[in-house]
C-alpha cells in the first residue's frame, strides 16, 4: 500500500505524481557506482510555488524528499535511500532576468549552463562554470561545482549572488541579492550552496557573470612524467599568467582518450592549457608558459585555430567516459580530492605508487590549477571493490594530511560521508545542529552528507 503522502500529493497535483517503476528507477540512480535506490514517487515541479506546496504536504506526512536535476552526480546525491518523493526540477528552465550592465542573471534551478550561455551569447557575457555534463543550475549550486575554469573564475560559490530556497515545511526564502558585497546578517547563500538539498531546495539562482575574453589560445604539452608536469603548474601559477584553464592528465588517461576518440596524442603525462585576455597578453603568457614547460622537458602541440582549441576541450570533457571504456563492464569509483597546489606532486606520486602496487586501473585527470584532481578507479567484483575502497580511503587521508579536502567539487553525498568527521572534527556537530534546526523531521535528502 502506498504512503498516505502519495495520495495527498496526487490530490494536490492531479495526474502529475508518477509511480511507474521505470521512472522511479531513473530517479534513484546517479552517474556513479553507488547502488540505485528508487523513490516511491516522482513529481516534476514547474514553479517555486509548486515546490513549496509539495514540500508542505511531505512535511505534514514526514515523507522524505530528494531533489533531482539531470542525475549526473558522482557521489550518490540523488539516490532516494529512504524512499519518499523525488522532486524533479528539470521543467523549471526559465531564464528570468539578465542585466548586461550589471553582469548578472537570475535563472530557475532546472536551467543548464549550456542553455544560459546560449542565451547570453549576444551580450558578450557567459557563466564560466565549465563542467563536463549538462548539469542543472540547482545541481551545480547544491554541490558547489566548478570545472575547468576554476583557476581563473572560481567555483559556483564565487558566482552565486543569491538564491530562492524552499525550506522543509514549504516556506520560501530569498538569500543574498544582486549587490556584489554585503555585510548584512549571516551568509545564508553560502550555507545552502553545497548543502546538496539537505537544508532546503534551491529553485532560483542569481549568478555573477563574466565577460567573454577578447582572445584565447590553447595548447597541449606532453611530459616525461607527472612530477615534471605538476612542477610546471606550480611555476606557472607563481608567474601570474593569464591562465583560463590548466588541466592535468596522466599517461593512462591519455591512452584512454586516444582509444575513445580515435586520436593519437603522446600517451604520457599531459597538460592542456588555455590563456585568455588581450591578444598581446595571451601571446606573451603563452610564450612564457612554453618556456616553463620546455624547461621541464615538455613537447608542445599548440592549437593554432579556434576549432583546434574546441577539439582539445572536447577531448578533456570525454575523460571520465574514456576512462570507464578501458574496462567495459567494470564499475568505476570516480573520486576527487583537492590539496594545496604545492602538495600536488607529492600526493599524486604517493597515491599512484599505491595504485600500481595494488594492480588497479585508475586513470588520473584534474583541474590542477586549483589543486583538484580526479581518479577513476575501475573494479570488477567484491575483491577488487574492497581494494579500491582501501585506496580511496588512503587518498583522502593523504589529502587531509596535506591540508586539503576529501572532495573538491563532486560533493559528499553517500560516497564521502564516512570521511566528514576526519575532515571537520567538532565542526561536524555544528553542521548537525544546523540540519536539525532547518529540517527537524529529517525529510530533506536523508542519509546524505551526515547521518542523523
Amino acid at each position: 500500500m502506498s504512503h498516505p503522502a502519495i495520495a495527498a500529493l496526487a490530490a494536490r497535483f492531479p495526474g502529475r505524481i508518477e509511480t511507474g517503476r521505470a521512472i522511479r528507477d531513473q530517479h534513484g540512480a546517479g552517474d556513479s557506482w553507488h547502488p540505485a535506490a528508487p523513490p516511491e514517487a516522482v513529481f516534476f515541479a514547474e514553479s517555486t510555488a509548486e515546490v513549496s506546496a509539495a514540500l508542505a504536504v511531505c512535511h505534514a506526512h514526514r515523507f522524505p524528499v530528494t531533489a533531482f536535476g539531470h542525475g549526473s552526480s558522482i557521489e550518490g546525491q540523488t539516490q532516494a535511500v529512504a524512499g519518499g518523493l523525488s522532486l524533479d526540477l528539470t521543467r523549471m528552465t526559465g531564464i528570468l532576468r539578465v542585466s548586461a550592465p550589471d553582469m548578472d542573471a537570475t535563472v530557475e534551478a532546472g536551467c543548464t549552463r549550456q542553455q544560459l550561455n546560449a542565451h547570453l551569447r549576444d551580450t558578450g557575457l557567459f557563466l564560466p562554470i565549465d563542467v563536463g555534463t549538462h548539469a542543472t543550475m540547482g545541481g551545480l549550486a547544491s554541490t558547489r561545482a566548478s570545472g575547468t575554469m576554476t583557476v581563473r573564475h572560481g567555483t559556483m560559490r564565487d558566482r552565486i549572488l543569491g538564491l530562492t530556497v524552499v525550506l522543509a515545511d514549504g516556506e520560501v526564502i530569498r538569500t543574498g541579492g544582486r549587490a556584489r558585497k554585503s555585510s548584512s546578517g549571516y551568509d545564508l547563500t553560502g550555507l545552502f550552496t553545497g548543502a546538496e538539498g539537505t537544508l532546503g531546495i534551491i529553485t532560483e539562482v542569481t549568478l555573477r557573470l563574466a565577460g567573454i575574453p577578447e582572445q584565447t589560445a590553447a595548447g597541449l604539452y606532453s611530459f616525461a612524467d607527472i612530477g615534471a608536469a605538476t612542477e610546471t603548474v606550480v611555476e606557472a601559477l607563481q608567474c601570474g599568467l593569464a591562465l583560463n584553464r590548466i588541466e592535468l592528465l596522466d599517461g593512462l588517461q591519455m591512452q584512454a582518450i586516444n582509444a575513445y576518440n580515435g586520436t593519437a596524442h603522446p600517451e604520457t603525462a599531459t597538460l592542456m592549457i588555455e590563456m585568455a585576455g588581450s591578444p598581446d597578453q595571451v601571446a606573451s603568457d603563452l610564450e612564457i608558459f612554453g618556456d616553463l614547460a620546455e624547461g621541464h622537458g615538455a613537447a608542445a602541440v599548440p592549437c593554432a585555430t579556434p576549432e583546434a582549441a574546441t577539439a582539445l576541450w572536447k577531448l578533456r570533457h570525454s575523460a571520465l567516459y574514456a576512462a570507464r571504456a578501458l574496462r567495459p563492464g567494470a564499475l568505476s569509483l570516480s573520486t576527487d580530492v583537492c590539496v594545496p597546489v604545492s602538495a600536488l606532486p607529492r600526493v599524486i606520486a604517493a597515491i599512484q605508487a599505491e595504485i600500481a602496487a595494488a594492480g588497479i586501473v585508475a586513470p588520473l585527470h584534474g583541474h590542477v590549477g586549483d589543486g583538484n584532481f580526479h581518479l577513476v578507479m575501475l573494479f570488477d567484483g567484491p575483491q577488487e571493490q574492497q581494494v579500491v575502497s582501501g585506496l580511496h580511503a588512503r587518498l583522502i587521508a593523504m589529502a587531509l594530511e596535506a591540508g586539503g579536502t576529501a572532495t573538491g567539487e563532486h560533493g559528499v553525498g553517500l560516497g564521502k560521508k564516512a570521511y566528514m568527521q576526519a575532515e571537520h572534527g567538532p565542526a561536524l556537530g555544528v553542521m548537525r545542529r544546523i540540519k536539525a534546526a532547518l529540517d527537524p523531521q529529517g525529510i530533506l535528502n536523508p542519509g546524505k552528507i551526515l547521518d542523523p
